[in-house]
């Protein structure tokens, strides 16, 4: 008899993409456009009451999504190869976007080298908007996990909590075929970022956080939570474990100790914030009567 408590658990979608026409309509990316979206909107309405103009996080985004798709995917991959590369396994499906398969930290690090590039040509100092975007961050990041949910991927370990998620077996690895609910890690770490995100700006505001500083705050918050919520995965990662913990753990790890070292070293070096966030005065915008 199955456990009562599975009876509370969560479904998962019985499908993930919509035929409109010609053209399929998937819930995984429409899960990624409305984290962007709302990062950009967090992020000008942060850029601005820091001083900078209208806009600018919206241009500054068209140098940062791209770049960090591109290096959330080229993560993944690189973690992940024997999926693309290993035996019997097509090589061109690595480009397959569509079908998920995105890794955070290599999405973090492209996007920030897009943002460097963009801040740079213009004349943006690139801590202050850091520290303008990196809240919004989170909240993209507790929306797109919704997208691994529509396509049943990167759950946890098996459970019968109430709160157990409902995989089908088509979606289960091997060795947990019996297995019908395990640990909703995508729901574990959307909330995880939504808390993360109310902390952030809440000590921002509460002690005018600057030169990177909401940066690296958002980094430790975020780290903490992938930590353990890491720790209950069980998809498959090719980098073997290193004293027992997953690649991504350690990455948390390291991660965490850096940015906490950067945290506490401006805030004694550089306290309070920056009286300018351009490198360079920006043209004045021109008007007409």
């Amino acid at each position: 008899m199955q456990p009562l408590l599975t009876v509370l658990s969560i479904p998962s979608p019985s499908q993930g993409t919509w035929e409109i026409g010609p053209f399929p309509l998937r819930a995984y990316a429409l899960c990624i456009i409305a984290g962007i979206i709302a990062a950009i909107w967090i992020g000008e309405r942060r850029w601005v009451a820091r001083g900078g103009r209208s806009g600018e996080v919206s241009d500054l985004a068209l140098w940062g999504v791209p770049f960090g798709i591109v290096g959330a995917r080229i993560y993944h991959v690189l973690t992940d190869w024997q999926l693309y590369f290993g035996e019997g396994q097509n090589p061109v499906t690595a480009l397959y976007l569509w079908r998920g398969g995105l890794g955070v930290w290599g999405g973090i690090a492209m996007g920030a080298l897009g943002v460097v590039i963009g801040a740079r040509l213009r004349g943006i100092k690139l801590l202050p908007v850091l520290d303008a975007m990196a809240p919004g961050v989170l909240v993209a990041q507790a929306l797109g996990r919704w997208g691994n949910w529509f396509n049943q991927e990167l759950f946890g370990r098996p459970t019968t909590l109430p709160w157990a998620l409902e995989i089908d077996e088509a979606h289960r690895p091997a060795g947990y075929l019996e297995h019908e609910t395990f640990h909703p890690t995508f729901l574990y770490e959307s909330l995880w970022c939504l808390a993360a995100f109310a902390v952030v700006v809440w000590a921002d505001r509460r002690w005018r956080l600057g030169h990177g500083r909401v940066a690296a705050l958002y980094v430790m918050t975020y780290t903490l939570g992938r930590l353990w919520i890491e720790s209950l995965r069980i998809d498959e990662v090719q980098l073997a474990d290193v004293g027992g913990l997953r690649f991504n753990e350690w990455t948390s790890i390291v991660l965490f100790g850096l940015a906490t070292a950067y945290f506490v070293w401006a805030g004694r070096a550089r306290p309070g914030r920056e009286e300018t966030v351009y490198s360079r005065e920006p043209a004045p915008v021109s008007s007409t009567d």
